[in-house]
């Protein structure tokens, strides 16, 4: 007997290459049925006419509510966005980790992992009135007590996070990064590098990462923008995808452009994972949330079966845990419930360009932890057995 059968609906689910009209089963938190009319069920909900994908994973959020001021509230983007598991990068460091697990994280129903920072307190100085690089003082590298706690957090911890640029680490280059991968090779996890303006460039920081490394904000405007003036993509950056290097999208407040997107897409290099980069300072815009960062891509002429792939099964790989981001028998209960609407849609990219589009991607409900959780229209998915 399962406990809850999604019915009827189209299954886009990149990790099977599926897409079709199937139903989904979920019981004791996992996926425990994937086919045609599948039966007993404690549960069962009629989501034909909607699309249904394994539960977003944002790779790129800040949701240490109130333990810093640009943290959002998880499980309120669950809601909104549909996003099952946000991945949290670097809000917290080893200094106020402890805070983050205890505060947030254990006492959020939506899913939360994170890239621990290696400055001491994470990201401490983002906000409207206040803006310090935590990477300027290398003071604030804890090399040391950043490889305890994330030894002692696998449970949550998925990798070491660091941010360089002109406004997360001054004048400092590439030294923050060079400590954060002294961390990451201690203890075996992947890294994630954000960047911003010079210095560094773009490609001293590419040339630094190994495979399974990230870059974060991949899809930059000028300057450090992986495209060149003629429309091609700079050679460092085919070098190091051929590498093994990741990259993310990280949208955020200033780190996503319509201009070097469609560069990048006409070269055929799509980003590895569509990510929000969701915080107080860019959740009212221009970011906003997971799903409308990824309909400026369904806009700009990704196929949505692409889109759901770098919100979902990529980002599993990504995270190094396969269960994530899947519909098979045995993964993470976790599914998201979408329509694409048609109409037209302003959207805009950091730089305040606007790009009207005519489809807009929208969360409409979401099943957590395999239970139908806090559905924003639970009357459209009316109960088949009730």
């Amino acid at each position: 007997m399962h406990d809850l059968i999604l019915k009827g609906g189209r299954v886009i689910d990149p990790s099977q290459k599926h897409d079709g009209i199937l139903d989904v089963a979920f019981t004791n938190g996992k996926v425990s049925g994937f086919g045609k009319d599948l039966k007993g069920a404690k549960e069962t909900r009629d989501v034909s006419g909607y699309i249904v994908t394994p539960g977003l994973i944002d790779m790129h959020t800040h949701v240490y509510w109130g333990g810093t001021s640009l943290g959002i509230d998880a499980d309120e983007f669950c809601r909104i966005s549909g996003v099952t598991t946000s991945v949290d990068t670097g809000s917290a460091g080893p200094g106020n980790w402890p805070g983050f697990r205890k505060h947030v994280i254990e006492h959020s129903q939506a899913r939360i992992l994170a890239y621990l920072h290696v400055s001491h307190a994470g990201i401490y100085g983002f906000d409207s009135r206040v803006m310090v690089g935590e990477s300027i003082d290398l003071r604030m590298m804890n090399p040391i007590a950043c490889a305890e706690v994330a030894d002692a957090n696998r449970d949550l911890i998925v990798g070491i996070k660091v941010r360089v640029g002109l406004h997360a680490s001054g004048e400092q280059g590439t030294a923050p990064l060079n400590i954060a991968l002294q961390v990451a090779e201690e203890v075996g996890m992947p890294l994630m590098c954000h960047i911003d303006h010079p210095p560094p460039s773009y490609e001293e920081v590419l040339d630094m990462l190994r495979p399974g490394d990230v870059l974060t904000h991949a899809f930059r405007p000028f300057p450090n923008s992986p495209a060149t003036a003629q429309g091609t993509v700079k050679p460092a950056v085919l070098a190091a995808r051929k590498r093994g290097v990741l990259f993310d999208i990280g949208h955020g407040k200033g780190s996503f452009a319509f201009k070097t997107t469609r560069a990048m897409l006409a070269n055929g290099f799509m980003p590895d994972t569509i990510s929000s980069d969701v915080h107080q300072l860019c959740i009212n815009g221009p970011a906003f949330d997971q799903v409308t960062t990824m309909s400026k891509f369904l806009c700009l002429g990704v196929s949505l079966y692409e889109v759901v792939k770098a919100s979902t099964v990529n980002a599993g790989m990504m995270l190094r845990r396969p269960e994530y981001g899947s519909l098979k028998v045995g993964a993470l209960g976790d599914a998201t419930i979408l329509t694409v609407r048609e109409g037209k849609f302003d959207y805009v990219d950091v730089t305040g360009e606007h790009l009207i589009g005519n489809q807009k991607i929208v969360s409409e409900g979401v099943v957590l932890k395999g239970r139908w959780w806090h559905p924003k229209r639970s009357s459209r998915f009316p109960k088949v057995n009730a």
